[in-house]
């Protein structure tokens, strides 16, 4: 057995989680993804760097099943009916992007010197967009539920369920440039028909057979019995599709939508997690220790410029497909750099190529580096694309939308229109009141519009954009923006312009609330304060305490605070700090005389003032 590393197995451990722990921090910290720490961690320590690893393929081989638990997650977090509900996207929009991509990269890498059956096998390895990375990104933006997210994913999992017939028909293309001919082919229709009998077997089993299990597995009441089971689960599918010619991420991406449903669904996922969050940071890793920086600088025109090439072409036809597909222009944009690079499976279609004589071992080795680099520049080109992007949000409006505010004259003018914006207006609407509404997230904008809501466009930072939507004129300013710089500048630039207007301002936290109040805000509101005091009441009656009592505790509590929040103005972060349950320091009561047995105390301090309806001065 080959030796994957110069170093002992303890060693080597020892030098990949170093590896991860200081490359991962550096780039998120530099405010990029985590994938590109993985991918730059590998190429520090694989063999064009330090050369603590030589052989990255066998590491491949491990790391490659954090794809497939991956799949695994991802499957758990949809359900059959809404995988159904995305049928359009995947068969249409799915179908119509391979075929284009695969037509325009034959074309461009016919002139890179391919031909015969290693063209077609190549540009339908390069015509794979990367899963793991595209879905990583969704993920730490939080995007997937988008809908440039789930027009991504329809496009990725189809090409994950178009690989399956590749891999199974790859070795009869075998023997160079020769064509099988009907009769060969027809020689393997019974290993093609045992494939998709074992996937029906398998969709089977998941339908019929884990529930019953994972229900006898919990009654055991053996936390890592359950673990096992998962991994058993995810391995046992992986395993049982690989041996019979398919993918192995697309059985365990059936096992995972076959629980989807389950009771045990999210128990599931977080037994996994952990092993997939490593095995997928290890085959990122495995594919920056992958990249060969001699071949990379012996033919360093050839390769950055079909990597430029492969990029540009994939990311133009990707983003008119979306546009076709009637996706918004930044959605598309954003949807077309996560397609733009090659995919994971071109690390396993490439050597399987080579191996059959359909290319030559320096075109595999250049082309592995062309895939490798698009790999590496995606979440790059991602990252810069969302600094453009909310560069040119700041800088001017976008063109779609024009700042029109003709019967802007309503009593209150509302900033931001986001859920905490929302439900404030409709406060507003309640009561009759004549409202004016601005917020600059056109997204945002027409979703209000389909259900009866008109809003403004405008930024509210500009002083010029208030006074267009009658702030001059308005008796409240409600400024709930989840944005704590946006909310402060308004703040002072509104004390200063309009005088008249009473200023209600949601505040992020503690801290910006006592900003906000250096600013002249008499009460800022706190935008988690009071759901989390109705949380803990709500708990307490869980626990069995009346809803008088409940409720009395939670009147302390918000008593308290307020009156800390209060001190803190006066003396400092450190003021009050008596107030707080559980302190250190003795409290003095509140109140007197003990209501209802229960010691219901705090602190003596400031009493803060009353505020216009009758009660104390700061609320959440």
């Amino acid at each position: 057995m080959n030796e994957a590393t110069t170093l002992g197995a303890s060693a080597a451990t020892l030098v990949f989680l170093a590896a991860v722990v200081i490359g991962v921090p550096l780039l998120r910290f530099a405010g990029l993804s985590a994938v590109l720490g993985y991918l730059a961690a590998g190429l520090v320590i694989g063999p064009s760097g330090l050369g603590l690893f030589k052989e990255p393929e066998v590491l491949r081989v491990v790391a490659e099943f954090g794809i497939v638990m991956f799949l695994f997650v991802i499957g758990l977090e949809l359900k059959p009916s809404k995988l159904l509900s995305m049928r359009r996207d995947i068969l249409g929009l799915g179908l119509g992007h391979l075929v284009v991509v695969l037509v325009a990269l034959m074309a461009l890498l016919t002139l890179g010197g391919l031909k015969g059956i290693g063209l077609y096998v190549t540009s339908f390895a390069f015509a794979l967009s990367a899963t793991a990375i595209a879905l990583q990104i969704l993920g730490e933006r939080g995007a997937l539920p988008s809908t440039y997210g789930q027009k991504s994913f329809a496009v990725l999992l189809f090409q994950d369920m178009a690989i399956v017939p590749v891999i199974a028909v790859l070795p009869l293309l075998s023997g160079g440039l020769g064509t099988p001919g009907a009769r060969e082919v027809s020689r393997h229709l019974p290993e093609i028909a045992t494939a998709f009998a074992a996937f029906l077997a398998l969709v089977i089993a998941g339908r019929y057979l884990l529930n019953p299990l994972f229900r006898l597995l919990a009654k055991a009441d053996a936390r890592e019995v359950m673990t096992a089971a998962a991994l058993l689960v995810v391995l046992g599918a992986a395993e049982a599709m690989h041996k019979v010619g398919l993918s192995s991420a697309l059985g365990a991406f059936v096992a995972g939508l076959l629980l989807s449903e389950s009771n045990f669904r999210h128990q599931l996922e977080a037994d996994i997690e952990p092993f997939r969050s490593l095995l997928l940071g290890l085959f990122f890793m495995s594919v920056g220790m992958g990249i060969d920086t001699g071949v990379v600088s012996q033919n360093w025109q050839l390769v950055l410029g079909g990597t430029g090439m492969v990029l540009l072409v994939k990311f133009a036809l990707a983003y008119l497909l979306l546009r076709v597909g009637r996706l918004t222009r930044l959605d598309a944009l954003r949807a077309a750099i996560l397609l733009a690079s090659v995919g994971e499976f071109a690390f396993v279609i490439l050597p399987l190529a080579e191996h059959n004589d359909m290319i030559s071992p320096k075109q595999a080795s250049l082309l592995s580096a062309v895939a490798a680099l698009t790999m590496f520049f995606v979440p790059l080109l991602a990252k810069g694309l969302e600094g453009l992007i909310g560069w040119q949000a700041r800088t001017r409006a976008p063109l779609e939308i024009e700042e029109d505010y003709d019967g802007a004259e309503g009593e209150v003018l509302v900033i931001g229109f986001g859920r905490f914006g929302q439900v404030v207006n409709q406060m507003f609407l309640a009561a009759e009141r004549n409202v004016t509404v601005i917020d600059r997230n056109i997204d945002r904008i027409r979703s209000a519009g389909t259900f009866g809501f008109k809003v403004y466009y405008g930024d509210g930072r500009r002083l010029d954009v208030l006074r267009a939507a009658g702030a001059e004129k308005a008796a409240i300013l409600a400024i709930c923006l989840d944005d704590r710089e946006a909310a402060t500048t308004i703040t002072e630039m509104a004390r200063r312009a309009f005088p008249q207007a009473r200023l209600y301002v949601r505040a992020y936290d503690r801290v910006h609330a006592l900003e906000l109040m250096e600013r002249g805000v008499r009460a800022p509101i706190r935008e988690t304060f009071d759901s989390a005091l109705t949380l803990g009441r709500e708990a307490l009656m869980g626990l069995g305490m009346s809803g008088d009592e409940a409720e009395e505790i939670r009147q302390d509590v918000r008593r308290r605070d307020i009156q800390r929040l209060f001190r803190q103005r006066d003396e400092g972060l450190l003021g009050g700090a008596e107030l707080l349950h559980g302190a250190s320091l003795q409290p003095t009561p509140l109140s007197e005389p003990k209501r209802k047995g229960r010691d219901i105390s705090a602190g003596r301090g400031q009493t803060p003032p009353v505020a216009d309806d009758g009660t104390t001065g700061v609320s959440s």
